[in-house]
């Protein structure tokens, strides 16, 4: 085991800006068993992606990602592009013997979902780590739920509710993306949302969704390209393009235990600008988050005398609850971006431990399958479809 962990990472958008400031933050908060090294970016474009190495950190940067895989003096890929890449990219990583982090979802079909947790499988049994970012689970009161309904605070679940809406492209001439094209990004609001719902109360629940029945609608079909998104299918010289992917998905889904949910993704619902929200009620108590106030846990007690019931706001920032130790005194709020280093200290110490870091990609390929149940249900006239 060396010291350090040399990290280079594929891509330098959105997800690349949230990782690189995990990988910088971690060391600095937590007392790592192995020290991260921003080592290399890779990027398409040399000069944005050098723009964004040096605004970042990163030690130098490559337009080729399969030389980067070869080389010796890298242990770990962090795939952060679009899901079309994300099978390719990580089973030739793992193949190559470097430790894999690749983003939600894990790919853009159950059949690479499924070709990726081969490949991590097979390279398990060498020492060989992979993890999928499903990053919601390590906000500290995101894991604090999981640990009070294992302990029984809420008794027997009895319902499960969980909506991701965004607001976003609520105007229709907001242009096209790649994540508008359904040859990039595997599905719309269903796999880029729904499938942190789907992970995080697979997550806090600790059981699994066995079958869904859901609708997905696109609600405007045509948006403007602009220069640099000319290249999506179907918008090349065109000044408009068409989008292929879902807008709205609304499903509702049962556990293994027969536990019934809701899910609600939307990248339409009006004003709301990231509102994960996730509700899970037992016949002893419920618990209730939303990430706009992502620092807040409420807790019903329903076992308190009925003069004294309601919703208890929990505030989590205090130093025993999941993370905060590494952090500010009691009060001091968090945000989105710990969320990403917490991401960074589970991994660094999974690999220096020799253990399977959490989620994995068979964790990956268990939501693959639910979204994929879902858009064949909804393809089906909403038939309840097996997961």
């Amino acid at each position: 085991m060396t010291t350090e962990l040399r990290v280079a990472m594929i891509g330098h958008g959105f997800m690349g800006a949230a990782h690189s400031v995990g990988w910088r933050q971690a060391p600095a908060a937590f007392d790592l068993p192995i020290a991260p090294r921003m080592a290399v970016l890779v990027g398409r474009d040399a000069e944005k992606t050098a723009a964004a190495a040096t605004k970042w950190g990163w030690a130098e940067t490559s337009t080729d990602w399969r030389s980067v895989i070869e080389r010796d003096d890298i242990d770990l890929i962090d795939i952060v592009t679009p899901g079309d890449s994300h099978a390719e990219i990580a089973i030739a990583a793992l193949a190559a013997g470097k430790h894999v982090l690749c983003e939600k979802p894990l790919a853009n079909s159950v059949e690479e979902a499924e070709a990726m947790e081969q490949a991590a499988r097979d390279a398990a049994a060498h020492g060989v780590r992979a993890m999928v970012g499903f990053t919601y689970r390590r906000v500290p009161a995101v894991t604090l739920m999981r640990d009070m309904i294992a302990s029984g605070r809420v008794g027997t679940i009895r319902q499960v509710r969980a909506s991701y809406r965004q607001d976003w492209l609520a105007d229709p001439e907001s242009p096209m993306t790649w994540r508008l094209d359904k040859d990039r990004a595997g599905s719309g609001a269903l796999g880029d949302i729904g499938a942190h719902i789907v992970d995080m109360t697979q997550f806090v629940t600790g059981q699994s969704l066995t079958r869904v029945s859901g609708v997905m609608e696109t609600l405007v079909e045509e948006r403007p390209v602009l220069a640099e998104s000319v290249g999506l299918s179907g918008t090349a010289g065109a000044e408009r393009g068409t989008v292929t992917v879902d807008d709205i998905a609304l499903f509702i889904g049962r556990f293994e235990s027969g536990t019934l949910a809701t899910f609600e993704a939307s990248r339409f619902a009006t004003g709301r600008k990231n509102a994960l929200d996730i509700e899970i009620s037992g016949d002893a108590g419920a618990l209730h988050w939303n990430l706009e106030d992502m620092n807040v846990l409420d807790f019903y007690d329903a076992t308190r005398p009925s003069g004294e019931q309601g919703f208890t706001r929990i505030l989590v920032t205090e130093p025993e609850h999941p993370y905060l130790a590494g952090w500010w005194p009691t009060g001091h709020m968090l945000g989105y971006e710990h969320g990403f280093s917490h991401q960074v200290k589970d991994l660094a110490e999974a690999i220096a431990a020799g253990t399977d870091p959490q989620p994995t990609f068979a964790d990956g390929l268990r939501v693959q399958r639910v979204l994929d149940a879902v858009e064949r249900s909804a393809q089906g006239g909403s038939a309840w479809t097996d997961v």
